[in-house]
């Protein structure tokens, strides 16, 4: 695995922290964490390895260290890779010390967070490494956990992947029921260059190579083709001949990317990075309890 030329922006701090703190509400609940009150003594230490248990790459190193540092005072979070990293089996993702029962306390919002977005990290990357040398650049989509966007979209940045829109209101998008509605693909691009303002970027879905020639025709800079076959594929671009950015998306998994790829589209969209990865598998283990 490859690390991203270009990291991603760091989270923002008030969007982690709310997330981070509505999660340690649910998990403590009413009356904390009983458990580590009931073995643990008030004054007892702890010292942790977070550590992985399978290879994979990085992501989230914000959103654990805010677990541990709301959840009370004392407890000192060390990263020992940073976002986009990769790690091997048992290397050292950071270390925990503080008092015992705030490190067992915080623990598994932390692990959620950063086992979830590492998972997407790790997936994402293994698609953008299947597409190196083709021109194409994987793309997520907006299929993503409810609530969990910003940090879903974040990790694919993290593992070399670019994000797509993130909500209905920062570009316009023209899907196929829009056009049905609209009446044609020049009427819907039509009514979207008259209302968007200057930068909101347009892009227009199409079914086959009679609506790419129509949508080129009313001038779209973005087309995305939707569920074409790669030989299809191959045929929009000759007929785009550079005039749009193309996307190709629709069912795309991992056995096909770098065939789309190579069709010559500039951009893969799909919602498997997101929807279909696994939690890399991150354990935190004391080491010195006290």
């Amino acid at each position: 695995m490859s690390r991203p030329d270009r990291l991603p922006a760091q989270l923002p701090r008030l969007l982690v922290e709310r997330a981070v703190a509505a999660a340690l509400e649910e998990d403590l609940g009413l009356a904390g964490d009983l458990t580590s009150q009931a073995t643990l003594a008030p004054h007892a230490t702890a010292s942790a390895s977070l550590s992985a248990r399978e290879a994979g790459v990085i992501a989230g190193l914000d959103l654990a260290a805010a677990a541990f540092r709301l959840v009370g005072d004392g407890v000192v979070f060390t990263p020992a890779l940073a976002d986009g990293d990769t790690v091997a089996v048992g290397g050292v993702v950071a270390t925990v010390t503080g008092p015992a029962r705030l490190v067992m306390s915080a623990e598994r919002v932390a692990l959620n967070f950063l086992n979830h977005m590492s998972g997407i990290a790790t997936l994402t990357r293994t698609y953008a490494d299947a597409v190196a040398g083709t021109g194409a650049q994987v793309c997520d989509t907006r299929k993503t956990t409810p609530g969990l966007r910003a940090f879903e979209k974040y990790a694919v940045r993290c593992g070399g992947g670019a994000n797509h829109r993130y909500a209905l209101d920062d570009a316009i998008l023209i899907k196929d029921n829009h056009i049905a509605v609209a009446g044609s693909v020049t009427a819907a691009y039509q009514a979207a260059e008259a209302f968007a303002g200057h930068l909101v970027a347009i892009e227009i879905e199409v079914q086959d190579l009679a609506e790419l020639e129509e949508a080129l025709a009313a001038g779209a800079r973005v087309v995305l083709l939707d569920n074409m076959d790669n030989e299809m594929l191959r045929q929009a671009v000759a007929i785009n001949a550079g005039r749009a950015r193309l996307e190709a998306s629709g069912g795309v998994k991992l056995d096909r990317v770098r065939s789309i790829g190579e069709t010559g589209v500039d951009y893969i969209s799909t919602s498997q990075i997101t929807m279909a990865a696994q939690p890399l598998d991150l354990g935190l283990d004391v080491t010195i309890g006290v």
